[in-house]
């Protein structure tokens, strides 16, 4: 699929000059620093530098003091505590965190993790009245309740307080709960309104550590969870979520809690842990409790500190993995021949497919595979309950929730964000949506959209790339969105003659580049699922590059490596 490259603007000439000469640094890094907002020495210390005390207030959220005045009553009067979470990696990384914090004041607490395949997404009545029967006083929902109006309802005729911990966008009512923490909702002040589902949960133990004089260090060990759900979620790695994040990566790499100790161990990642090893090692693997069987599992996992315990736990949870691979792949495949053996779908500009025999769990990963091949909005549905439920993603820049939006009157119930969303209607509603999801999309989608953009930072001469740069440009991390690892773009370069195609099928490319005007640097380079560019290649012609800078490690030799997001060449 041919993409768009998008060079970004380069910051002020001036402020790029200055900062480079400050920091005694390239112009390049200086620039990749003003794209990142820094302009001065300060900010620059500060960025590179971060500090715990960086960390805002947790008594600016709203609610906050309800909620921690309504937990030091269920204390101080033993009440029993029910901590409730969705069964994805954002959802168990937050149940576990408070459950496990709660556990260190005292013992009457329990957690639930609703099935989704019988409850489905957020706060459930089979939830609540499990609450109930166990005679719980309060709930406090992570992840999940900012829409949860009825079920609120429901929960005081049971009895139920409700303290909702929740970070997506609220809708026009907000739920009566004795308490609501999200920085997104009206009203909350909170300087910081990116925080993960389990950030948010941080901030409640947070605020109730400051009341009853628990100092920080004795929960910052919960930070590795924090990070895992920071990256799961690909919530901004801006502000606040870079500060948890880079304190929480240490902590994952220096003193996991004994069950993500036993996650990393099944990914077999020896070295130190980035937020890309988080996001693709050791999120899908939590992630695959919910999807295969149930997330509770998942929670099980993160609250254990038996090492033996937590060992059989995660194995099963990895072979739960290997079967969402299985299943996933299964899927998508079908979904292909769907697409290629109607012409409608292949022309469309949106994907919208309905099997009652997809599973679940793994519908949203299809939309997303999909979207690599037909890049365009897709919704995959799948039958649930008697109802047709599905997940849907977006492309760049396309407001997907607005489009689903633009459909209410055909769904049951619906929520997400910009990107991704999940979606439940009426089986004889399905090719009703379809055809007003591609018609909303059709009219309100530019051509531009619809063509995968790469957003290169800045273009560079292979006579800056050396080991002195990658060591600089590395601090830069944790990476995530906004804050992405950084693309660049070179011209004119060729490969050397040893270029080779590797892979089980030939389908990638190994390559020694060089460029004309850059002296003798040579630059090892792999370039994935290019191959078909080979043939133009081995005759040494020159080509343009876009790529990320990696250092590639193998039998205890380091080299640097360009990893190529991208190739054009005269004929393509």
């Amino acid at each position: 699929m041919e993409k768009k490259w998008i060079v970004k603007e380069k910051g002020d000439a001036a402020v790029v000059k200055h900062l480079a000469a400050d920091l005694g640094v390239s112009e390049s890094l200086a620039n990749l620093m003003t794209q990142r907002n820094i302009s001065s020495k300060a900010e620059a210390d500060a960025f590179f530098n971060p500090s715990l005390s960086y960390l805002h207030d947790p008594f600016l959220m709203k609610d906050m003091n309800k909620a921690v005045d309504r937990i030091s009553t269920a204390v101080k009067k033993n009440e029993k505590i029910l901590v409730y979470g969705d069964y994805d990696v954002d959802g168990t990384t937050a149940v576990a965190l408070v459950y496990s914090f709660l556990m260190e004041q005292y013992s009457n607490v329990l957690y639930y993790i609703p099935d989704r395949y019988k409850e489905g997404y957020g706060v459930s009545y089979q939830g609540l009245d499990f609450a109930s029967q166990n005679n719980c006083r309060l709930v406090i929902t992570l992840d999940c309740g900012i829409k949860a109006v009825e079920k609120v309802k429901y929960a005081r005729t049971k009895g139920l307080d409700v303290i909702i911990c929740d970070h997506h966008y609220p809708g026009d009512v907000i739920p009566a709960a004795l308490a609501v923490l999200d920085p997104k909702q009206p009203g909350c002040t909170y300087p910081y309104k990116e925080l993960s589902g389990c950030g948010v949960g941080f901030k409640l133990i947070h605020a109730y550590s400051r009341i009853h004089g628990i100092p920080f260090s004795s929960i910052s060990h919960y930070l590795d969870l924090v990070a895992v759900s920071i990256a799961s979620d690909i919530v901004p790695l801006t502000g606040e979520n870079r500060v948890l994040a880079y304190f929480g990566l240490r902590q994952l790499n220096e003193a996991p809690r004994t069950g993500l100790k036993e996650i990393i161990r099944e990914s077999e990642v020896t070295r130190a842990l980035t937020i890309e090893d988080v996001v693709f090692k050791i999120g899908p693997r939590i992630n695959a409790a919910g999807r295969m069987e149930t997330g509770s599992k998942a929670v099980d996992l993160l609250v254990s500190t038996d090492t033996r315990l937590a060992t059989g736990i995660s194995k099963e949870i990895s072979n739960f993995n290997i079967e969402r691979r299985s299943v996933d792949r299964t899927i998508t495949t079908e979904a292909m021949r769907m697409i290629s053996e109607d012409q409608r779908n292949v022309n469309a500009r949106t994907t919208v497919l309905y099997n009652p025999n997809w599973k679940k769990g793994v519908i949203g990963i299809v939309a997303s595979r999909l979207i690599e091949t037909y890049y365009r909005p897709t919704v995959i549905l799948t039958e649930s309950n008697g109802f047709a439920t599905g997940s849907a993603r977006s492309v760049q820049g396309y407001d997907l929730y607005q489009a689903i939006e633009a459909c209410s009157d055909l769904l049951e119930s619906f929520g997400g964000h910009m990107f991704a969303a999940g979606l439940t209607l009426k089986k004889e509603n399905i090719k009703p949506f379809m055809e007003r999801f591609e018609q909303y999309v059709n009219k309100t989608i530019s051509d531009e959209q619809l063509v995968p953009r790469i957003f290169i930072d800045t273009e560079l001469s292979f006579s800056e790339v050396n080991e002195q740069f990658f060591n600089i440009m590395s601090q830069f991390q944790p990476f995530g969105p906004e804050n992405m690892s950084p693309v660049f773009m070179s011209r004119n370069v060729c490969d050397k003659g040893s270029g080779r195609m590797v892979g089980s099928s030939g389908e990638h490319l190994k390559l020694d580049l060089c460029q004309d005007g850059a002296g003798p640097v040579v630059l090892p380079a792999i370039a994935f699922g290019q191959a078909n560019h080979f043939e133009y290649m081995k005759g040494g012609n020159p080509f343009d590059i876009c790529y990320s800078v990696e250092m590639n490690e193998f039998r205890g030799n380091r080299n640097l490596q360009l990893n190529i997001r991208d190739i054009k060449t005269p004929l393509s």
